[in-house]
């Protein structure tokens, strides 16, 4: 897990043109790896310091909840806490973010203190019926 794990080549290949929607899969660590409090303490955290970097690029939250059942396949390696929706107006913006300095050195180390895994799918409009932008 990690920002080394990002897949800039993957996301280099997607149309730069137009918005993105990150799907975000997370599993929470029983207790934070820095020791303080649980994963959800730490995700607090991280998500404190990562919600005004993405408003910043012009991004937004767009929902979170939590996952409560697997309702269709395999339940084994599908069972998530929680899962957060995040706009971005384009692949650029959340790729700024996610090599940024700051998001290296601040965001991430609670992220990964609270995350047993952290899976992003990048996803690309095909219908909605709530418009953004």
């Amino acid at each position: 897990m990690g920002v080394d794990l990002l897949n800039i080549e993957g996301l280099k290949e997607i149309d730069p043109e137009g918005p993105v929607v990150m799907v975000n899969l997370m599993r929470f660590r029983k207790r934070s790896l820095d020791g303080d409090g649980s994963g959800w303490d730490a995700y607090l955290r991280y998500s404190a310091l990562t919600v005004p970097m993405i408003k910043a690029r012009g991004g937004t939250l767009l929902w979170t909840g939590d996952a409560k059942a697997v309702a269709l396949g395999a339940e084994a390696g599908n069972r998530w806490d929680y899962l957060a929706r995040v706009y971005y107006p384009g692949v650029a913006a959340f790729l700024d973010m996610m090599t940024s300095a700051d998001y290296e050195t601040n965001c991430d180390p609670h992220r990964r203190n609270g995350c047993e895994e952290h899976v992003i799918i990048c996803t690309k409009e095909a219908y909605s019926k709530f418009r953004i932008g």
